[in-house]
């Protein structure tokens, strides 16, 4: 994954997928054996009429943290925005996530994976648990 400056959208997935208990996100059907090409298809095809609602709240939901990490601190509103854009591009509700604190659990948690990132060598491995996903 690169070195961007903030953390990679992809391990961004691994933190939303494992605060919401999703199984149905990019990194949830990476998990239960889809081919990493087919599960980024899925998990990105806003015309796909059978995607699931779970694999495009979590993509809504990184995008919207990713955008977080990028302006460097976190903005409620602004998140909630992102949050609304995204599921309304891809003809979605907007998931309810009332019940998490999401600049507290998951922007920190966020951050805490990417200092844990940032000091893993290039070519390196950073191993996650992913049997929860």
């Amino acid at each position: 994954m690169p070195r961007q400056g903030i953390l990679p959208h992809d391990l961004i997935h691994y933190v939303v997928e494992d605060a919401f208990g999703y199984t149905r996100g990019f990194l949830g059907m990476v998990a239960s054996g889809s081919d990493i090409g087919f599960a980024m298809e899925q998990s990105h095809d806003a015309n796909n009429s059978e995607l699931a609602d779970q694999a495009a709240h979590a993509e809504a939901i990184v995008e919207s943290l990713q955008a977080q990490l990028w302006s460097g601190a976190f903005d409620a509103v602004q998140f909630d925005e992102g949050l609304r854009s995204a599921c309304v591009v891809r003809g979605r509700p907007v998931p309810d996530i009332k019940g998490v604190d999401v600049g507290e659990r998951l922007y920190m948690a966020v951050l805490a994976l990417t200092a844990t990132w940032q000091v893993v060598p290039s070519y390196g491995i950073l191993e996650l648990d992913m049997t929860q996903l």
